[in-house]
């Protein structure tokens, strides 16, 4: 008789994907609210859309951790890049003045292993608690031959809303506003393929050599700030604000410019963190500021007259002002 051939022979174990699904709810539980509709476990994740909005508007954003997750894999720490995964759609969706409501997440892997992927999945639900969003559903995918063992890739998915009327921030800016800066928590989620080929393949440092007190790899992974909370706290002294992700603020800022205005940002008022110090020994200063935040994670801009009452409220600090101009970020 010819011998039977099982899925887990293919590589595909599901009972492991069960168990996992196990392990992962409470967690994902801790991050509903009163709009989501049933439990874990559905084809569909269900959310009830937020009342009093007179124009409602739907947002998506949707993004990965880049080759960041890569250093996370090689080093078996896999509890914060979950956190960079939520950060870098809730931040984009505040962007268009969105408040996100729910997320979702796809986690494709060549072998899974529940214990790695609850850590993966556990910091999901910890960016959706800080950004105060509902982990509504997930995608899980175990593919042999597509992934080596150790592999696993991540996409997230984030919905929010918005009023009409509020989205249109460009319109809004004008001469005379002021940059303010929110500082980043470190490098963030871009511009990793320039730090492992400089740290690791050029200087060939270690993961676990001391940097500023702190090993380097935890330095490396301290996962991407969100904003949220900052953003609803101050929605109403903001004029427009820009995520500062891969281009940096040269090529973020100028997405919420109207054309016939220039940011004039002054460098030396940048607090830049120790590692871009650091890794700015190495590549030139142009390329810096075009990779990396440089130690800002987002820029608002806001009124002259609300600046005070915005930097109450967070730990921003000015870093320029907008005048006439075509569009463009000018660094002095």
């Amino acid at each position: 008789m010819q011998e039977k051939v099982s899925y887990k022979d293919a590589g595909v174990d599901i009972d492991a994907g069960n168990s996992f699904v196990e392990a992962i709810k409470e967690d994902v539980k801790s991050t509903f609210d009163s709009n989501v509709i049933g439990g874990i476990g559905s084809f569909a994740g269900a959310y009830a859309l937020p009342t009093g909005y007179s124009e409602p508007v739907i947002l998506s954003a949707t993004d990965g951790v880049g080759t960041k997750l890569k250093l996370a894999i090689e080093s078996g720490k896999l509890d914060t890049v979950g956190i960079d995964l939520v950060a870098m759609c809730v931040n984009d969706l505040i962007c268009n003045f969105g408040t996100p409501m729910f997320f979702l997440d796809y986690y494709a892997t060549g072998k899974l292993e529940p214990q790695d992927a609850k850590s993966v999945v556990g910091g999901i639900a910890e960016g959706c608690r800080r950004s105060e969003c509902a982990l509504i559903g997930g995608e899980t995918a175990e593919m042999p031959g597509m992934y080596s063992e150790k592999d696993f890739d991540l996409a997230g998915f984030a919905v929010g809303i918005a009023e009409r009327g509020e989205m249109d921030r460009v319109s809004k800016v004008k001469t005379g506003q002021i940059l303010v800066a929110l500082p980043s928590s470190g490098i963030h989620s871009n511009g990793y393929s320039l730090v492992r080929k400089l740290l690791f393949d050029k200087l060939g440092m270690s993961m676990d050599e001391k940097f500023e007190e702190n090993s380097l790899i935890d330095i490396l992974l301290e996962p991407t700030r969100i904003y949220v909370k900052e953003f609803k706290e101050c929605k109403d002294d903001i004029v427009a604000l820009a995520h500062i992700t891969g281009g940096g603020i040269v090529e973020n800022l100028p997405r919420v410019l109207p054309d016939n205005i220039n940011a004039i940002v002054d460098r030396s008022k940048i607090k830049t963190l120790p590692i871009f110090d650091f890794i700015s020994q190495y590549v030139d200063t142009e390329e810096m500021y075009r990779t990396f935040n440089m130690g800002v994670g987002m820029v608002w801009i806001v009124e002259a007259d609300s600046v005070d009452r915005v930097l109450e409220k967070t730990d921003g600090y000015i870093i320029g002002e907008l005048v006439a101009g075509d569009g463009k970020v000018t660094l002095i």
